[in-house]
């Protein structure tokens, strides 16, 4: 089947660590003009293919998405994700826009956080975290995405900078 309701998709990202899903679940206790769907719920290690940069992960993501917003509700999608994942692809036609929010800390903040409130220490695990989050900060705005610093907002507050984010978007559809 093909969707044939097209409306628009918000994709929060950021790196690991960084809050977004602590954000998104915030954001499922608000939605009412969208539909919140976190990212790893589909995730399997059959998509395990940086070397495409994903692409039958982010198909997947997008088709599923699409025919979610067939109940006339657009989603928010949840996940760290970057523009040229899904603006080549050809389920991006199935969406009138594609909105991203990257949602950032200070270095500091995420290294702390990775490793006192979710017990990471691997290095290498810690040094990617830091990478992507510092490429959203230097990067995300000219590809197309809108920063949010997460860093000394609560979870509640977060959530309402999202919410403020996607349902100004709305409005200007």
């Amino acid at each position: 089947m093909t969707p044939t309701k097209k409306l628009p998709l918000f994709i929060i990202s950021g790196a690991s660590g960084v809050g977004k899903s602590t954000l998104c679940k915030e954001l499922f206790r608000r939605e009412s003009r969208y539909i919140v769907l976190e990212s790893d719920i589909l995730w399997n290690d059959i998509y395990n293919t940086p070397e495409d940069d994903y692409r039958a992960y982010r198909r997947v993501q997008l088709r599923l998405c699409a025919n979610i917003a067939q109940a006339g509700l657009p989603v928010a999608l949840c996940g760290c994700a970057v523009p040229k994942q899904f603006e080549s692809l050809p389920e991006r036609k199935l969406f009138t826009q594609i909105h991203y929010l990257a949602v950032v800390s200070d270095d500091d903040a995420l290294e702390q956080k990775l490793k006192k409130g979710r017990g990471i220490h691997d290095k290498a695990w810690i040094a990617s975290s830091l990478d992507f989050n510092r490429w959203l900060k230097e990067n995300g705005e000219a590809n197309g995405m809108v920063p949010l610093n997460n860093t000394y907002l609560t979870p509640q507050e977060g959530a309402q900078a999202a919410d403020e984010w996607i349902c100004g978007m709305l409005a200007e559809q």
